[in-house]
């Protein structure tokens, strides 16, 4: 009975972006149904899947009470490794993509060791990881774009039974990370240790060790996001991640992702991007400038941040609540030495013997 409620109540959370995102797409056959078109669903799709990425990279942080401001750094840096180190020769394609990863994965350890090791808060630590991964990014391309590979070009824009192929990658990548977080050990201990660090220790969990697995987690995902990105655009901006920021943490909030930590879903906030990256398309095809779809973006991310906060009882969180509750708890009786209770100076009962 206990399962059954504890599942009913994970539903509620994400039940929401499951209803809005259907809506939309119902509305968007009415009013705009040329969004909906094989044209715009072609282009639709691989974008999908890199915000997907994206968001369930910052859903893993969020997971572990953080937030993670350096996704433009690690996407434009992958794009710029993967298309200036091979200058179009693909001998040099596999070695720059191998090459991304090493770096990301290095740029989350130090994001993981700093915050958990020495402390930093999570969003002033990524927020400097940020600067440090766009100063590479400029030392290489000088903030140029370039050509991308005929090969990766080919790559990501071939099909699976009709569902192109960055879209295919990353659904199976939201399984495989669904499974691991819902079905494991590991997982269960993921979400446990990000409820609260007091409890998992207290529970024997290392903290640190989910928290750091959150971050190199994240930078994975995000250079895969950004080597699907780098063939997706024939001539990627050395600051296209710059795009994929304000999205990532949109998709987790929409997803019903505690923004506390512990408790979340990585297919919510995949579905989180999937109604963004519609919403756009539907504005876009109202044509609508840049400006009004940065406006939208961020009206959906107010959205989500007031239905998460209407959604927290007022003092059911917090230690307000656990200093009302000492408060009202009746004060012991003070005790004599022979361990009786002494009388109280108001209570003018005969002291028992």
């Amino acid at each position: 009975m206990a399962v059954t409620g504890f599942g009913t109540a994970r539903w509620r959370r994400s039940a929401g972006i499951w209803v809005a995102t259907g809506l939309l797409f119902a509305l968007s056959a009415v009013f705009q149904p040329k969004s909906l078109g094989a044209s715009a669903l072609a282009a639709l799709w691989p974008f999908t899947a890199v915000l997907i990425l994206a968001a369930v990279g910052q859903t893993l942080v969020v997971q572990q009470r953080g937030i993670d401001l350096s996704v433009p750094g690690f996407i434009s840096l992958t794009v710029v490794l993967v298309t200036h180190i091979p200058d179009g020769k693909p001998a040099k394609l596999v070695p720059a993509i191998l090459l991304a990863y090493a770096i990301c994965l290095a740029a989350g350890l130090v994001n993981g060791l700093l915050v958990t090791r020495v402390g930093i808060t999570p969003i002033v630590q990524t927020l400097g990881m940020n600067a440090v991964l766009y100063g590479i990014d400029l030392g290489i391309s000088q903030g140029t774009p370039t050509q991308t590979t005929a090969e990766l070009q080919s790559f990501t824009s071939a099909s699976l039974a009709g569902i192109p192929l960055p879209l295919v990658i990353a659904v199976v990548i939201v399984i495989v990370i669904e499974f691991t977080i819902k079905c494991t050990v590991f997982g269960r201990r993921f979400e446990a240790s990000g409820v609260s660090a007091a409890a998992s220790r207290a529970a024997g969990l290392r903290g640190n060790r989910y928290q750091i697995s959150a971050y190199l987690g994240a930078a994975l995902l995000y250079c895969t996001a950004g080597v699907l990105l780098a063939g997706i655009v024939s001539q990627p901006d050395p600051f296209q991640g710059n795009n994929y920021l304000l999205p990532s943490v949109a998709a987790v909030a929409l997803g019903g992702t505690s923004l506390l930590g512990g408790v979340g879903s990585v297919v919510a906030s995949a579905m989180g991007a999937l109604f963004l990256s519609q919403l756009l398309q539907f504005v876009l095809a109202t044509g609508a400038s840049a400006a009004v779809q940065n406006l939208v973006q961020a009206g959906a991310l107010a959205l989500a941040v007031t239905v998460y906060g209407l959604r927290l009882r007022p003092g059911r969180l917090g230690p307000g609540r656990l200093v009302s509750r000492a408060r009202a708890r009746p004060a012991a009786a003070p005790q004599s030495r022979d361990g009786t209770e002494d009388p109280q100076p108001d209570d003018h009962r005969a002291p028992v013997t």
